[in-house]
């Protein structure tokens, strides 16, 4: 009897998570279509051409240079603060959690026009490599610190027991289990830094992404422009490539909270002043300098103004845009998860893979796409904020992914098993015993996914409906006119605005007793 109920009842729950995702599937089909039409227009030798020239190995060198270093420092830096925090007598751990994770509300680009303010020095590869890591870190560490939080502090004990010191134990214990956390945080710093465009054309440092951009607008190449974007993808396909083998098949999953007993802190010893000194300097640098210009721009500059009825109204608009993208990315994010942790399989990876492979491509594609066919075959749509939500589904589904992934990997599928034993349903179980161990995972998706739509700028531009502006697209208008002063109140709002929800939940995650990510 138990067998024929579980059955029937297993199509119903393939049904609710295959919906969403061919849903999604559909519409992340439309980037790649869009590129494919515009590259056809020149032809086979042509497109040849256009990729193997000597300005495309330029841009392949500088892509590569600034990915791989901005990777590698976020990975060093997000681990050791999470560390730090999660497992040492760190003094202060509760205030140096947030002030470490707020860089992630300043936008990139605000940073970029704050130091590029403060001297044309930081112009360039450094300045570009020094803003991008500065903002990128916080998607490493807020993943690694949750995954520190919620591991079976049991297995180190054992570890420990058998004669294993404390490096031994980090790598055979400790590293295997926060590889889904921390690859999947390179991967999306790796990725993000393939499209980002604001920061780096005001650092005016080329990539594949500014070249993308000034092809479209001020060559009016579409087809270079199309060109230029394959390359992109396929150096997503090598970086997806390599977080998938870096993650391996192993999995780790944590039978709760209580089992274990609480970890005593590491001692910092000697190193406790250098390890203040590192965490007040990555402050300063993140943080300090940013918001300094910002003061600056606000009670030295000429042209500041405060036009209340102006900012509330792009401030409402912000809102509603960065909340509204968020859940909407997270109603496709959570089925493509769950199906690819409870029914792994070669397609199931394959589905989870579609939307970093997106995530890739420049929001100016991304924007053009969506105009391109609600123009041509959903009229109705065009200028419309239901083509612009779609934007950013497809743009940040992979923030939420990595963010819930990582707390679906700790849920152990046996206690979903045990519920359905019971005689409870799927949807039952999801909401009674699944949803209570990965909302920390949800709730920092929904966070992050919500940071970024509030601070995206290319898709915005192009996808708004008219006479609507977001803080972020005033903070570009002045910005890209030099004008610093005026664009000082947008920005600050738009900071102020994103640090209330990741202060939020790094306070929250900190005092958590709960397993799971943050």
């Amino acid at each position: 009897m138990f067998t024929v109920r579980k059955e029937q009842q297993r199509p119903k729950t393939s049904l609710l998570l295959l919906l969403p995702i061919l849903l999604f599937l559909f519409i992340a089909c439309l980037p790649l279509l869009y590129i494919l039409l515009r590259a056809q227009e020149v032809g086979f030798k042509n497109a040849l051409s256009l990729i193997f020239r000597d300005r495309v190995y330029e841009l392949l060198r500088h892509t590569l240079l600034l990915d791989f270093t901005v990777t590698g420092a976020s990975m060093i830096i997000g681990v050791t603060t999470a560390w730090c925090i999660e497992r040492t007598n760190l003094w202060g751990k509760r205030m140096w959690n947030v002030l470490i994770t707020i860089p992630f509300a300043v936008p990139a680009f605000i940073s970029s026009y704050s130091w590029v303010s403060l001297s044309p020095m930081f112009e360039g590869f450094f300045g570009a490599f020094l803003v991008l890591t500065l903002y990128s870190y916080p998607l490493v560490h807020l993943p690694v610190a949750a995954s520190l939080r919620g591991m079976n502090g049991s297995l180190e004990e054992v570890s420990h027991s058998l004669g294993y010191g404390r490096w031994q134990t980090f790598w055979r214990v400790i590293f295997p289990q926060l590889r889904p956390a921390l690859f999947g945080g390179a991967l999306l710093i790796a990725l993000h830094t393939l499209a980002e465009f604001g920061a780096l054309s005001l650092l005016r440092y080329d990539t594949f992404t500014t070249a993308i951009f000034d092809q479209y607008t001020m060559a009016f190449n579409g087809a270079s422009a199309a060109m230029l974007t394959t390359v992109l993808l396929f150096l997503c396909l090598i970086f997806i490539s390599l977080e998938l083998y870096s993650r391996g098949k192993a999995r780790y999953v944590s039978v709760g909270s209580g089992v274990a007993r609480p970890q005593k802190p590491q001692s910092l010893g000697v190193f406790t002043p250098f390890a203040l000194l590192g965490f007040a300097l990555l402050t300063v640098l993140a943080v300090g300098i940013p918001l300094g210009r910002l003061v600056y721009w606000l009670l030295r500059g000429s042209s500041a103004q405060f036009p209340l009825t102006e900012l509330l109204t792009n401030l409402g608009t912000t809102l509603a845009y960065g909340l509204g993208g968020a859940l909407a990315t997270l109603l496709i994010a959570l089925p493509l998860v769950m199906l690819s942790i409870r029914a792994r399989g070669t397609l199931s990876l394959l589905l989870e893979r579609v939307p970093y492979f997106i995530h890739s491509l420049p929001g100016l594609v991304i924007g053009l796409t969506l105009v391109f066919f609600a123009v041509r075959y959903v009229p109705v749509l065009y200028q419309t904020s239901i083509v612009l939500i779609i934007a950013y589904v497809l743009l940040y589904v992979p923030l939420a992914q990595s963010s819930v992934r990582a707390s679906y990997e700790q849920a152990p599928k046996r206690i979903e098993e045990v519920a359905r034993s019971l005689g409870k349903g799927p949807l039952a179980v999801f909401f009674t015993v699944t949803l209570p161990l990965i909302i920390p995972g949800i709730g920092a998706g929904m966070a992050l996914v919500t940071l970024k739509v509030m601070t995206e700028l290319t898709a915005t531009l192009l996808l708004r409906p008219t006479g609507v502006d977001t803080l972020a697209i005033q903070v570009w208008q002045h910005t890209a006119n030099s004008e610093f002063a005026a664009a000082a109140p947008y920005a600050a709002l738009l900071i102020l605005i994103s640090s209330v929800p990741v202060y939020v939940l790094t306070m929250r995650s900190f005092s958590s007793k709960r397993r799971g990510n943050l």
